[in-house]
């Protein structure tokens, strides 16, 4: 209704071929039915789902996805349909604006009002652990570290009498046996049990799943002995049986891997156009302080571990790596004085365009390493090569969380295969528009 006011009524926007006091009624079906269109395609993004209620960013990413598809569908829509009047174009364009912003905004206000204490333990799902093992540990740490996530957890039961297979921390309160569950699921107002420690016998583990079904709690399992490096399980059938399989990667479907190669081809068109004078200048410079070459290539492995040539702007001195393939470190002394300046600024990575166009590469993705070092990783941190089964990137989601240059590799695999689990064209974006302010541990 709003849009309509900023269209017929106001005089923000050109009249047009429209009449300018068009009547409200003959835009009140229309309202109707953009209204139920928007609705649905949220509800079908599932922004109304109780997953989404302290996830703000999630949210908000949710309400651009469905108000962008709803501005062109609607449009779309009405053209077919021939609406009677005909629906003005600037109406729906200010309605999707006004949609956007005001969503935005209300959203906001209540995620705020959602953090509240006393409101947001009311919507926070209570987790007990039967068993304790460093999966456990990192399940606890990450829920607790991590705000937008919904849970509490109440403690944790020893998976056979007294004992664990890993003591707790203090700050995880022991409740006991599995055998006194019953109490404790009630005592405790439990909504979701984990089973950390599968070496429970098939009897016991189907005695505590029936417990949890008959009291209406969730039962989950952390995956120990069957770590799966990608999209975790899910159930499907072979002929009609029931078996548990890794899911499909979203790049692994080509209508998704043609969407991100579009992007690519247009990105990197725009991006060595844009690059260009840089490349120029920041050239030069280098040549100035360091005579040699200017361009700096190296092989590195990508997609399917298929190796390739890598090229960037010369940041460090032209023997910098006499003494063999190391890692960049703060303060690095190979590093010339204007490197610095483009390794923190990114623009030593600004010839990668070429490799982003060629295929070697995408825009996004896991940050490609050299092969020499990838020999040792892949048999030291768990599920290195899993990341790469898409395509390397010049930035990707590890890169804008600070995890580049001499960091934790076990921490920066984990956000690589977060990518690969997750992808959407929106996260690239999102990874794009970060990656101009994310500076951290760029050296």
């Amino acid at each position: 209704m709003l849009g309509f006011w900023i269209k017929f009524r106001s005089s923000w926007l050109p009249v047009g071929i429209d009449t300018p006091d068009m009547p409200f009624h003959h835009y009140v079906r229309l309202i109707a039915i953009g209204t139920m269109f928007l609705l649905s395609t949220f509800a079908f993004l599932r922004l109304y789902s109780s997953r989404n209620l302290l996830r703000y960013r999630d949210v908000a990413m949710v309400i651009l996805k469905g108000t962008t598809f709803w501005l062109f569908a609607y449009l779309g829509l009405s053209l077919e349909l021939k609406f009677n009047p005909p629906i003005s174009r600037l109406y729906v364009v200010s309605s999707y604006v006004v949609c956007i912003g005001f969503l935005l905004v209300w959203r906001a206000i209540y995620y705020r009002l959602l953090r509240v204490e006393c409101i947001a333990r009311n919507f926070r799902q209570r987790i007990l652990f039967v068993g304790w093992n460093a999966d456990a540990g990192q399940l606890s740490t990450a829920v607790e570290t991590d705000s937008r996530h919904p849970y509490d957890i109440v403690g944790c039961v020893s998976a056979e009498g007294d004992r664990f297979q890993m003591a707790p921390p203090e700050k995880i309160a022991q409740l006991g046996s599995y055998r006194d569950l019953p109490k404790i699921l009630a005592r405790k107002e439990v909504d979701i049990v984990v089973l950390a420690d599968i070496e429970r016998s098939f009897n016991e583990i189907v005695d505590i799943t029936n417990l949890c079904e008959r009291e209406y709690v969730q039962f989950k399992v952390i995956p120990s002995y069957f770590q799966m490096t990608l999209a975790g399980l899910h159930l499907e059938s072979i002929s009609s049986v029931p078996i548990l399989g890794a899911a499909e990667l979203p790049l692994d479907r080509l209508s998704n891997r043609a969407l991100k190669r579009t992007v690519d081809i247009v990105g990197a068109l725009v991006g060595l156009c844009i690059s260009a004078p840089l490349i120029f200048t920041c050239g030069l410079l280098v040549y100035l302080e360091s005579p040699g070459a200017i361009f700096y290539r190296q092989v590195r492995t990508g997609r399917n571990g298929r190796n390739f040539e890598i090229i960037k702007i010369r940041s460090m001195r032209l023997d910098a790596e006499k003494g063999g393939a190391q890692w960049a470190k703060k303060n690095d002394p190979r590093r010339l004085r204007i490197g610095g300046f483009m390794r923190k600024t990114n623009i030593d990575e600004t010839p990668q365009f070429w490799n982003v166009l060629k295929g070697d590469m995408s825009l996004v993705g896991p940050r490609p390493e050299r092969p020499e070092l990838i020999a040792n990783f892949k048999d030291e941190i768990p599920h290195y090569n899993a990341r790469h089964a898409c395509k390397t990137g010049m930035t990707g989601w590890a890169q804008v969380n600070g995890l580049r240059g001499d960091t934790s590799l076990v921490e920066r695999v984990r956000y690589d295969l977060y990518y690969l689990e997750n992808w959407s064209l929106w996260l690239d974006f999102q990874i794009m528009f970060q990656t101009f302010f994310k500076r951290e541990n760029a050296y």
